[in-house]
């Protein structure tokens, strides 16, 4: 085998190059296809019983890399959305290796055309506004911890962001004094976006920062942690949780629903939606790359959907139903 078909090279120009130079992508961005990649190499490593540091190009082919797309779902139960993300990964990296390694332009074909698998689009949950209003109202503002929870629920309520676009959020971001007060998001992609927070978002906010001892224009973490760190994913959904457990006493229903911080999302988007806010406003607010993504939740308000059979004056009132007296239009009709 050829030096210049060796693994580790061609990954380190990949992720120190291709990735950071030329596509100048986020941070993490990085970090998934790190990881995408990193379990790609020791599943790798397992079935040919090499070390990682041992793997040529070639050892990564078509069949291998498909063996390890149906392990992610049958073994470690990634959806196949995850499994998607996961092989888009490794397709950058083999266009890459196209481009830098004519050597190898016929390994990396061939793991090109793997297709990306068709998901199943589920249907999308929201909260009422009551229940958004429960869970926020669930923590004990008489605590330090409770009005810390209660800022930040208010935050995803109010601004419709990510997770990871809440727990990022600075001082030196937000614009509290305004008459018009708003935040900087830092959205996926190095997509940023400044949208509006309510009066009652101010208040909780203004009230943290007042406790923690933090000005308007300091760079530093509003949501953190017990150890006084930067509030992580893992922490954000304990705190989803903690107040669903709590919120589920006044509203059984919520018992029901998939709570998460980004329920939060949905139901911000489906209640701009109810309220005559156009497609575009909300694609704009939310930071999705493409309208037909904010389009779904157009697609799943059944009561939006109800109301427009009453305007359109549809009865639901077909009378007869056609009833073929052909012996092979009767088989295809009862199919």
């Amino acid at each position: 085998m050829s030096e210049h078909l060796l693994l580790a090279p061609l990954l380190e120009s990949y992720f120190r190059r291709r990735l950071t130079k030329q596509r100048n992508a986020t941070p993490a961005t990085v970090a998934s296809y790190r990881d995408a990649l990193r379990i790609l190499i020791l599943f790798a490593a397992a079935r040919l019983r090499k070390r990682p540091a041992a793997l040529t190009l070639e050892d990564l082919d078509r069949d291998l890399v498909l063996a390890f797309l149906d392990e992610l779902e049958e073994k470690r139960n990634n959806s196949v959305a995850t499994r998607n993300a996961r092989l888009s990964a490794i397709r950058s990296f083999f266009h890459h290796v196209a481009a830098a390694d004519p050597a190898s332009f016929g390994v990396a074909q061939r793991v090109l055309t793997i297709p990306i698998k068709r998901a199943h689009i589920g249907v999308t949950h929201h909260l009422t506004k009551a229940e958004v209003d429960t869970l926020i109202a669930a923590p004990d503002p008489k605590t330090p911890r409770g009005r810390r929870d209660r800022a930040f629920l208010l935050f995803l309520a109010r601004t419709g962001a990510r997770v990871s676009e809440a727990t990022g959020i600075n001082a030196n971001d937000l614009q509290l004094e305004r008459s018009h007060p708003q935040v900087l998001l830092r959205g996926k992609g190095r997509r940023d976006r400044v949208v509006p927070i309510p009066k009652d978002l101010v208040r909780a906010l203004t009230t943290l920062l007042s406790e923690r001892g933090i000005t308007h224009h300091e760079p530093r973490p509003i949501f953190v942690g017990a150890r006084n760190e930067r509030l992580t994913r893992f922490g954000a959904t304990h705190i989803v949780r903690r107040a669903a457990a709590e919120a589920v006493a006044i509203r059984p229903a919520l018992a029901d629903k998939p709570i998460s911080p980004h329920i939060f999302r949905h139901s911000l988007a489906m209640q701009l939606l109810r309220s005559g806010v156009d497609l575009l406003t909300i694609q704009a607010w939310l930071g999705h790359a493409q309208v037909a993504t904010t389009h779904r939740y157009a697609a799943a308000d059944v009561e939006m959907m109800r109301k427009g059979l009453e305007k359109a004056g549809v009865s639901g009132d077909f009378g007869v139903r056609f009833r073929p007296n052909d012996a092979v239009l009767q088989l295809l009709n009862s199919i």
